[in-house]
């Protein structure tokens, strides 16, 4: 599908396809295409070269380091970096807390974090999950009392992606007792240098180590680390929160990247004389899942458009955070099953790198972790209840 319309639009994809062709790091494309995540260097490594571009933050306006791009600019860049098996840009400090901080921080925080997420230098997580406060992140216990120039940070933190790698987090932290628990919470920007934070990473379903438990012990956060007011964090954490669901506005165009090496795949299996690609039952599948992925890229790209205008999207993002994780676990199973036996060479816990060819350990574990997007972000059954409530005035 393409979105050319002018011949602005059409220079601009040669432009992003050539610089593709010429600085996505081989090691990259590799495990990108297996259908690995990149490592955090690997992320650090394609948001440097895209900095040195000056293309580091497709959807920021100028005024703030950002590319300034049209929607259809944004949505033919998502194209041409899934095309050419880049990896998506590491979104906790692009699309949620820089925002956030460009929006409601102080001058101060401006001039200290935007700069340091353009490059890369930073490397935030969030601080949000908690034991006892997932899907009702409201309930999070997780306190900070003041003192002085300080908020003294006390709690846990559950689900942290890539808290190990990171430098920085953005937390959510009761302040204040409130009748209304949504009320008394405030948004800390927090050093993870800061004595009193402990970090355990722990294996998921795919056997990797994306996320982390965190540990706050009497840590020390200065004031001036508070974004915007106090007891307005839920307010901040909502906008951040529906910025995440709205992410899917520019993934759709990775489901169509899957849904061609599925193709590729099927067309070097043999099925009972033919190949897998010739079985109608099987083009049945992807040809059904093909028409749902480009609804849903139309969908993402009228949501980009609203998002950049500053328009209220309603429901749209939790509609899209839904649609778009019920497609890539149907990907990435289709994938799966298009391998056969040989999706089940899974690499495990421990495991010699090279045990196992990254191209068939891969897609297995693609499969595992797209479990997850239908709990992260708010689970799919709360997006439920939003879209009821908001759409619908259930």
């Amino acid at each position: 599908m393409t979105l050319d319309q002018t011949e602005e639009d059409r220079a601009f994809r040669l432009e992003v396809r050539r610089f593709c062709e010429q600085q996505v790091p081989q090691a990259l494309r590799q495990r990108v295409r297996a259908g690995y995540r990149a490592t955090p260097a690997g992320f650090r490594q394609w948001q440097d070269i895209l900095f040195r571009q000056g293309w580091g933050a497709p959807t920021w306006p100028r005024e703030h380091g950002g590319a300034g791009w049209s929607p259809v600019q944004i949505h033919i860049f998502e194209q041409e970096t899934a095309a050419a098996d880049a990896p998506p840009q590491f979104h906790q400090g692009l699309e949620l807390i820089g925002p956030i901080i460009f929006t409601y921080g102080t001058p101060e925080q401006k001039a200290r974090y935007l700069p340091r997420i353009l490059s890369g230098e930073d490397w935030w997580c969030q601080g949000y999950s908690e034991p006892q406060a997932g899907s009702d992140l409201a309930a999070l216990r997780t306190r900070a009392v003041r003192d002085g120039d300080h908020y003294v940070v006390t709690g846990q933190k559950l689900w942290t992606s890539y808290a190990h790698a990171a430098n920085q987090m953005f937390c959510l932290v009761r302040t204040s007792e409130e009748s209304r628990k949504q009320d008394g919470i405030s948004l800390l920007l927090i050093d993870m240098a800061t004595p009193g934070i402990t970090v355990r990473p722990f294996h998921t379903l795919d056997e990797q180590a994306h996320v982390t438990e965190v540990f706050l012990d009497a840590v020390r956060v200065p004031v001036g680390q508070l974004v915007g007011e106090e007891g307005r964090g839920w307010s901040y954490g909502k906008v951040l929160l529906d910025r995440e669901r709205a992410l899917t506005a520019t993934l759709g165009v990775r489901l169509t990247r899957q849904l061609d090496q599925v193709r590729e795949h099927a067309r070097r299996v043999p099925d009972g004389g033919r190949s897998l690609y010739d079985n109608p039952v099987f083009r049945a599948k992807l040809a059904q899942l093909e028409i749902e992925v480009q609804a849903i890229e139309q969908m993402g790209l009228r949501m980009l458009a609203d998002n950049v205008a500053g328009a209220d999207t309603g429901p749209r993002g939790s509609m899209l955070k839904l649609r778009w994780s019920e497609l890539l676990q149907r990907a990435t199973e289709l994938w799966v099953e298009t391998m056969g036996y040989d999706a089940t060479r899974f690499a495990p816990v421990g495991a010699t790198p090279g045990d196992v060819p990254i191209e068939q350990s891969g897609p297995m574990t693609a499969y595992l972790h797209s479990r997850v997007t239908s709990i992260y972000g708010g689970s799919n059954e709360i997006q439920r209840n939003i879209i009821a409530r908001r759409a619908l005035g259930l």
